[in-house]
């Protein structure tokens, strides 16, 4: 049977890997279903054993900040902000660092792919509006998206886990990591700044005080009663995660059924919005991996790589380990491969690499697939040679900050 879950596991990180399995309809939610269904199957893992590997209390919430998100999106909140800021009048360079740093703090507390999905469309029509070139603001929303979620615990979905798993109280790590976060922030503007800087000065002289047209069928129009219900419902619920010792999964929760109960938002729009592939996905890994770590493969491959002096509970092997494995299978993966792997202070290290890594290459974080989606949907082609000339540099400047903090820190 070691051998029928090891063919099955290695099976399901291809996909991982490829985005899905050849010749056939899956994509990596699919075949992280399909190899739980398989190992259920063939009574590799008990019914029992599957449900309580999963790790109930990050599923919920997830769950929990789908809802809270979905509340934001429909009501019109991160459309608003995207035309206000195109609204502003700045320079280029301004414009873009007022963009980087309003993207940033978003994603921390709304999540980098929702962030993406209802801000790049806007912008990619304000530039257009305002004769800008859009690929500087693009990337750097994309760049800075993913940064910035790494700032909190319910920033992405990979420091849900971390943070439920590890238990990490939730002010102490955003202290730890607030710092090589604003800085990698500053570093993405300046090399964005400096690259493209041929790309930004086209164009006017500044950007002119006027709000773009909406894009059919993808732009909300802004409720402040909705919003506020939503920005309220997101402070309450972070005011609770710094300042009581509640289960955050329980008051995410409570939050979320606040924002359900509603006389003009239905609830059948508002659980359209969440993201149920990548909760599929969640349930699937965690039964897939918890098969193999019944074998005691793991376990034994930590033994021998530890006798050849790479030791996953050293940051350094760690730090390279997630790099790697982040770019290769994406970071979700990588995640739930290394958490029980590693140390029990690694979280911050696996939480920072893990989420920084994504910028390297379009396919290494969902943000970037989504904001070159919506470029391409408007006109915009951002191909992976375009997205590297920035993707590259920001993630060696990001995590070469972050490994100097962290050892720093040590």
């Amino acid at each position: 049977m070691t051998d029928f879950v090891l063919l099955v596991f290695t099976l399901v990180y291809i996909g991982m890997v490829l985005g899905g399995l050849p010749f056939l309809q899956l994509d990596r939610s699919g075949v992280a279903l399909l190899g739980a269904i398989v190992l259920i199957g063939a009574e590799a893992v008990s019914v029992d054993a599957a449900a309580q590997s999963i790790d109930l209390p990050t599923i919920l919430l997830l769950f929990a900040f789908m809802v809270i998100s979905a509340q934001m999106r429909l009501g019109g909140f991160y459309d608003a902000v995207a035309r206000q800021l195109a609204a502003l009048r700045m320079a280029p360079a301004a414009l873009l660092g007022a963009l980087i740093a309003v993207s940033a703090v978003l994603s921390a507390v709304f999540s980098n792919d929702v962030v993406c999905l209802a801000m790049a469309p806007v912008l990619v029509d304000a530039c257009r509006r305002r004769g800008r070139d859009a690929l500087p603001y693009l990337l750097a929303l994309a760049c800075s998206a993913n940064i910035g979620s790494a700032a909190t615990l319910i920033g992405n979905p990979q420091n849900m886990l971390i943070g439920a798993q590890l238990k990490l109280p939730f002010g102490g790590y955003v202290l730890q990591v607030l710092p090589p976060v604003l800085l990698s922030l500053a570093a993405t503007w300046g090399l964005i700044a400096l690259l493209l800087r041929g790309r930004l000065r086209q164009g006017p002289a500044e950007v002119a005080a006027a709000v773009a047209a909406p894009t059919p069928g993808e732009d909300l129009p802004f409720s402040r009663w909705q919003a506020a219900k939503g920005l309220t419902v997101s402070l309450g619920v972070l005011l609770c995660f710094l300042f009581t010792p509640w289960p955050r999964e329980v008051v995410a929760l409570a939050g979320a059924g606040l924002l359900l109960l509603s006389r003009r938002l239905h609830s059948r729009d508002m659980l359209g919005l969440v993201d149920w592939q990548l909760l599929v996905l969640f349930m699937g890994l965690f039964v897939v991996n918890h098969a193999l770590q019944a074998t005691g493969l793991p376990e034994a491959l930590v033994q021998h790589l530890a006798a050849a002096g790479w030791r996953l509970d050293h940051p350094a092997s760690l730090f390279g380990a997630t790099f790697v494995l982040s770019n290769l299978v994406s970071n979700v993966p990588a995640v739930m491969l290394l958490l029980p792997l590693s140390g029990p202070d690694a979280g911050p290290l696996l939480a920072l690499v893990s989420t920084l890594a994504g910028n390297l290459f379009i396919v290494g974080s969902i943000a970037n697939i989504i904001v070159v989606d919506a470029a391409a949907r408007h006109g915009v082609a951002i191909d992976w040679r375009t997205h590297a000339r920035i993707g590259v540099p920001v993630t060696i400047a990001s995590l070469a900050i972050s490994a100097a903090w962290l050892a720093l820190k040590a």
